[in-house]
Parts: structure tokens; sequence; C-alpha cells
């Protein structure tokens, strides 16, 4: 009779108590062939331990390991937000996942978007697709240890997933979405902390989709914060939120921000709560 339990041979099982006692999340063919001191008894071991469900493949020559936590029988890894963290180091999951992870949003994105310095070409890991977007060193900072299911990941915090949301509205859906993220994160964010945050990415069009979007959800702040954040726009600067081609129901230029909205209200408010909000009035 088949069995799908996670057998161990004695190098095998060699490797897999080392990587135990040391803690030891993610494992490098290096690793293995310096612990079993032959790179080809190494590769075999590899072979075997991802066959059989102990090592998860990453990229080339990197694999997550599955600590007998995760059960006598091979299941795979199913944490997408673990191995997405695991691929790339340096690197910070974040925009649209981040979001869903926080709670800015009910919407689950289909893949996971990860931050990254470098190029990286996007990967189907254990069925799930991985996204990997370089980003400007000035734009990489911001992110957190978090624990989920026993794992540990490396995410954007919340007011840096709002910030990078802001700065890149295609990696979370789109207008409405991201209307629905400012909203969602106005319950958790401070935002003052967060205007300096988005000072930081030296980003014009960032700084205006958040002043009218802060405005549009009704998140309450000191007219002290709007106008700091208004005088951090150069006057002659314009940017656009939405499609390129404008439709006639579209809210059109917004002259406070500099901002055309080539989106209408009725799609932008579509998922946010009709209540008003009342939180986080900052001087």
């Amino acid at each position: 009779m088949e069995t799908n339990l996670r057998t161990l041979g004695a190098n095998e099982a060699k490797v897999v108590l080392s990587l135990r006692e040391q803690a030891q999340s993610v494992v490098q063919t290096k690793d293995v062939i310096a612990l079993l001191g032959s790179e080809p008894k190494a590769r075999k071991v590899i072979c075997n331990l991802v066959r059989k469900g102990w090592l998860s493949r990453l990229v080339g020559g990197r694999y997550l390991f599955l600590p007998p936590e995760h059960g006598p029988e091979n299941l795979g890894e199913n944490n997408i937000l673990a191995l997405a963290s695991a691929v790339v180091e340096p690197s910070y999951i974040g925009w649209w996942s981040a979001a869903s992870f926080h709670g800015f949003t009910t919407q689950r994105p289909m893949s996971v978007t990860v931050a990254v310095l470098r190029q990286v070409q996007p990967r189907i890991i254990e069925d799930h697709e991985i996204r990997f977007v370089k980003v400007a060193p000035r734009k990489f900072f911001g992110f957190e240890s978090a624990s989920l299911y026993d794992r540990t990941i490396a995410i954007s915090s919340k007011t840096k997933t709002l910030i990078d949301c802001l700065d890149r509205p295609d990696l979370c859906g789109g207008p409405a979405e991201l209307a629905r993220i400012v909203y969602g994160a106005s319950r958790d964010v401070d935002p003052r902390i967060a205007v300096d945050t988005a000072r930081q990415m030296k980003s014009s069009a960032l700084l205006q989709r958040f002043g009218y979007l802060m405005d549009l959800v009704g998140w309450q702040v000191s007219n002290e914060l709007r106008t700091q954040l208004r005088k951090t726009i150069p006057k002659t600067t314009r940017s656009l939120l939405g499609n390129k081609a404008r439709s006639p129901h579209d809210v059109g230029y917004v002259a406070e921000w500099g901002l055309f909205v080539h989106a209408s209200n009725q799609d932008l408010l579509a998922d946010v709560p009709r209540s008003p909000l009342k939180h986080h009035v900052c001087c």
C-alpha cells in the first residue's frame, strides 16, 4: 500500500536534525554539502528531501525547511507568504499582499508581491505565483518581521504598506481598491507618521493621491497636517489617478491636490463603508 509519510534515511535524518537543532528555516545547497562533506551525496539527499516533503524548492540552490512540526505526511508548505519571503534576501512582502495581511482590505490577491533590490523573475512555488518588484534603494525601508503559522516573514509595516500602495496603485488592485486600503489603514495608522513616511519616498504623485484619497474616504486630520502635506507638493505638479483616458462620469481635475482623477466617485467608494471616520485627528 502506498504511503505519503515523510520518511528519512540516515543521511537525510542527519540533515533534518541539524536544521532542526539550529532552527534554520532556509537552507542552501552549500550548507548541506558542508554538513555531509560530499557534493554528490548532498545533492542526492536534497533531491530526496524535496521529494519526501522535508524541503520546498524556492530558487536554484535555495530551499525552505519543513520541520517535523509540519506533521508526518508529505503535504507540502501551504504558507505562501513564508515561501515568498524566503526566496530572496533582502526582500519584503508588500503592496496588495501586505494590505490583505494587515486587514486593510477584504480582498485576497491571487499572487504574492515581493519588494527586492535586484531584478528577479516571477516564480511559481507550490502552485502559487510570486511576483518580484525591483524598487529604488530609497524606497526599500519600513518592513518588519511578523509571525504567521509559526513562520517568520518579512513584510512592510502598516504605515509603509499604505505608502507603498499609494506609490504603486497598479500593485494593489487599482484606484478603487486603493481607496479601500486607505480607508482600512486610517483605523490603524497615525497620519503624521504616514505623511513623514510618504515624504521620504520623494514622489509628488504619491502625496497628491494621499491627500485626495484621505479627503475622499473621510480620514479626519488637522488643518495643520493637511497644510503641511499640500506645501510639500510643488504647485506646478500634476499627476493622474485612474485610467489614461477620461470618461464622462470621472471626477476630473481636483485643483486642491493637482490631481486628475480618471474614475468616478461611485467606483472609488464602491467598497468603502459609508460611516464617517472619527479617529486619528492629529495636530
